[in-house]
């Protein structure tokens, strides 16, 4: 097996061939990636099967927690999302070579923002196998190459998952090589953070320590967000029954994801207090009021609660101890939500909806890369916008900078 280096040289050879692939070869490429995961649906989950015995034995031993374990799971709905996430993506418009702006600087000098593949992207992610069908799809329809690293715990579930992606490619008329590669050490991990003469982002997706370790260890940037500590508060003029509605789904639909709610702030004078903590108890959530800390992300049917003074505090409360990922307020007051969202400083900031819409899928991205707290280049979900990046066009006939410098032309800068 060719050592890690070696793959991020090939891979970033194939780049320049991925960059300049038309829309129509990709979408052929994803087709069958989407049927391939269809027609051998049993084949993946057997491998899934393999992987949660493995794991469960992990769990008895503390060695995993209970949240990656959830993760792990592969089921018919997870599949079938994950299918349709593709099948989506084909649907979408090229993100490459596309016109961001043009500007006429003069009648025969024209500036087009064009947007481009990055080119090599290192992900690594943690339990969730699906990860790696729909990153691989991002990949693949933005034009550029990328070398996956799946967690320890998936790797049976990863590599029947890559040999039907590898497979595809194959099959897929004009379809370069080396533009999907997956590997399994941490060694590979270590030598992929140090080849940043091949590979442009690095995209952890994972715990906290995972994306820390990432960013103390290599000069690549790093597109991510270490933890999804979300927030809802609960403005003092809602209603029980939506209230109660919205906390659960954010909390139980998926307790382990990223963007489910971690902590509910509650205002003074909301008039259902204790029956909205009842509620949740009965919905199996477990309620921690104080807390010794607010900055913990569960992973779990785990509350923490605190009642506030106002919207002011809340937000306060939220940009202090917030992940930056996603917070809602549940409120019929138009300034109140109009003040949170406004000023509460996160990736994605919702009014009287579940913390769970904020997700590439959801927003119709067709599949996420992950969710970036960065407040550079990609922000919030990333899907194929974030995954491409621009350069200049500059079309002239025969200009020089002196007839500018000297007065003899004069600049227009005119959007067209």
């Amino acid at each position: 097996m060719e050592n890690i280096i070696e793959t991020a040289k090939n891979a970033k050879e194939a780049f320049l061939s991925t960059m300049t692939l038309n829309v129509e070869t990709k979408n052929k490429a994803l087709e069958k990636i989407a049927k391939k995961l269809e027609e051998n649906k049993n084949e993946i989950f057997e491998a899934n099967e393999l992987d949660l015995k493995e794991a469960k034995n992990l769990l008895n031993k503390n060695e995993i927690n209970l949240a990656t374990y959830n993760r792990l799971k592969l089921d018919e709905n997870k599949l079938k999302d994950m299918i349709q996430g593709i099948y989506d993506l084909i649907k979408l418009d090229d993100p490459v070579n596309q016109i961001v702006w043009q500007k006429e600087l003069d009648n025969d000098l024209i500036l087009k923002k064009i947007s481009t593949p990055i080119g090599v992207i290192g992900v690594i992610f943690e339990a969730r196998p699906d990860c790696l069908a729909q990153i691989s799809s991002l990949v693949i329809k933005s034009g550029n190459c990328a070398i996956l690293k799946g967690g320890s715990e998936s790797t049976n579930t990863n590599k029947t998952i890559f040999k039907l992606i590898e497979n595809a490619l194959n099959e897929t008329e004009n379809f370069p090589k080396n533009v999907i590669n997956l590997i399994f050490s941490r060694d590979d991990v270590k030598k992929m953070l140090e080849a940043d003469e091949y590979i442009n982002l690095i995209i952890p997706r994972g715990s906290n320590a995972l994306v820390k370790y990432i960013k103390a260890n290599t000069k690549i940037p790093v597109l991510g967000h270490a933890s999804g500590i979300c927030h809802i508060f609960v403005d003092e003029n809602c209603d029980l029954e939506n209230t109660k509605k919205i906390i659960i789904d954010a909390k139980t639909q998926y307790p382990s994801a990223c963007n489910a709610v971690e902590t509910i702030l509650i205002h003074k004078n909301y008039p259902y207090i204790e029956k909205l903590k009842k509620s949740l108890i009965e919905a199996e959530i477990k309620i921690i009021e104080n807390p010794e800390t607010y900055s913990k992300e569960y992973g779990d049917k785990i509350l923490s609660i605190k009642i506030v003074e106002n919207t002011d505090e809340a937000i306060q409360h939220i940009n202090k101890y917030g992940s930056g990922h996603t917070d809602s307020i549940l409120s019929s007051n138009e300034k109140n939500i109009e003040k949170f969202m406004k000023y509460v400083d996160s990736s994605s900031v919702f009014a009287n909806c579940s913390t769970r819409f904020s997700d590439g899928f959801r927003y119709g991205f067709g599949a996420e890369v992950g969710i970036s707290t960065n407040k550079t280049h990609a922000r919030g979900p990333v899907g194929l916008e974030g995954l491409t990046i621009y350069k200049y066009m500059l079309f002239g006939k025969n200009n020089i900078v002196a007839d500018y410098s000297t007065g003899k032309k004069t600049f227009k800068h005119r959007f067209i």
